[in-house]
This record gives structure tokens, C-alpha cells and sequence, in this order.
């Protein structure tokens, strides 16, 4: 972002996990959240490959299509909301996730299996991430248990988390991350794009929290 200092630090590791195969004739589409389900899902994607997707997020769309597969759908909001967009002919849906997800509550008729097939692995906050953070930061997050591994690695690190300001990719993210901090605040719907544009226009609005 111009005219703004910008890091970025992982604090997870992501890892594929063993996943039972399912027969494609059982659904009728397949769910998905997050574009590391294409990254990790391993060679029992391709099976599926003849099943229409409904995702979250342009990010997830893309790495959709070029695993090979036909995005039905593209959200913007939640998952939640993509499932008030279904087809009324797609009612067995296979969902592919991470270990940390969202529960949902399915539309009348609609059936659901669930798969799990990468999970984040927290990783200690580095040296250089740590020096930043005793000074007054915007941090940007994007997963509700990235939050809460972020307000625990301030804890143990002894991070004052007052004078630190949260942008958060959702309403969810931003209560996981607890209180203490100087502010949180969220968008409206779940956009990267839309996040870099909270964190730039808290740069520049003027601030009184604790130092």
C-alpha cells in the first residue's frame, strides 16, 4: 500500500491431512472456504473434479478453476450466505475444509458431509515480529483462531496490546481476539481488498489510544 509501511508474518504452517475418498454420485456439489483445500486436498480431488463449486471469496474461485474444477458460484459474504444461493438442484453437498470452521445451519432438504483435508499448525511469533509490536501497529487478520493465537503469543512475549489496533476479515475474527486491545474493527463482508482498505484508512484517521 502506498504511503504505508506494510509486514508480513505466518503465523501458521499449513499441513495436508489423510482424508477419506468419496464416491462423486453421492453429491451434488461441493463446498469449499478456503483455497488451501486445492493447495492440500491431495489426489482424492481429482474424483471430484465432475462436481460443481460453490465458493467463498474470488481467492477461492481461482485456485477452484485452476485446479480444474467449475465454480457455480462465488460468494462474497460468508458461507453461511452462500448456502441461501444453492440451486435448488444441488441438495447433497460435500464440504472440503480445514480443521477450523465455521459450523453452519443447512436450508431445509439440504444435506451436507464434511471432509477435512489440511489443518493450521501454530508457529512462535519471530523476533523481528515481536520488535514491532512493542510500538503502536495495525495488524490485519484473517482467521478467527489467528486472532486467538495472536492474543496469546502477546501474552506470552509480555506485548502490551493496548496501544496495538486490529482490522479484522470479519465480525467472528474480531471476537476472537478477545479484548485489550486499543481497537478492533471489521469490515462488512469477507474481501481481502476490502481488509487492506480498513487497515490503510486506520493509518490515516487520527487516533487516542494508549501509548
Amino acid at each position: 500500500m502506498p504511503g504505508v509501511e506494510a509486514h508480513g508474518f505466518p503465523l501458521f504452517e499449513m499441513a495436508a491431512r489423510s482424508w477419506e475418498a468419496v464416491p462423486p454420485e453421492r453429491f451434488d456439489a461441493l463446498l469449499i472456504g478456503s483455497a488451501m483445500v486445492f493447495r492440500f486436498g491431495g489426489r482424492g480431488l481429482g474424483a471430484l473434479k465432475g462436481l460443481p463449486v460453490y465458493a467463498v471469496g474470488d481467492v477461492t474461485a481461482a485456485a477452484a478453476q485452476e485446479a480444474g474444477f467449475a465454480v457455480h458460484c462465488s460468494g462474497t459474504g460468508s458461507m453461511q450466505s452462500l448456502l441461501g444461493q444453492l440451486d435448488p438442484a444441488h441438495r447433497r453437498l460435500l464440504r472440503l475444509a480445514g480443521e477450523e470452521r465455521v459450523p453452519l445451519t443447512l436450508p431445509k432438504g439440504v444435506i451436507m458431509e464434511e471432509r477435512i483435508v489440511y489443518a493450521a499448525q501454530s508457529r512462535e511469533m519471530p523476533g523481528e515480529l515481536i520488535a514491532l509490536l512493542r510500538s503502536p501497529a495495525i495488524i490485519a487478520v484473517h482467521s478467527a483462531d489467528a486472532a486467538r493465537h495472536l492474543t496469546s503469543q502477546c501474552v506470552s512475549h509480555g506485548i502490551r496490546r493496548a496501544p496495538l489496533r486490529i482490522a479484522a476479515l470479519s465480525q467472528r475474527i474480531a471476537n476472537a481476539a478477545g479484548d485489550g486491545w486499543g481497537e478492533v474493527a471489521t469490515i462488512p463482508f469477507p474481501d481481502d481488498k476490502a481488509l487492506l482498505a480498513l487497515a490503510r484508512q486506520m493509518c490515516q484517521d487520527p487516533w487516542h489510544g494508549a501509548s
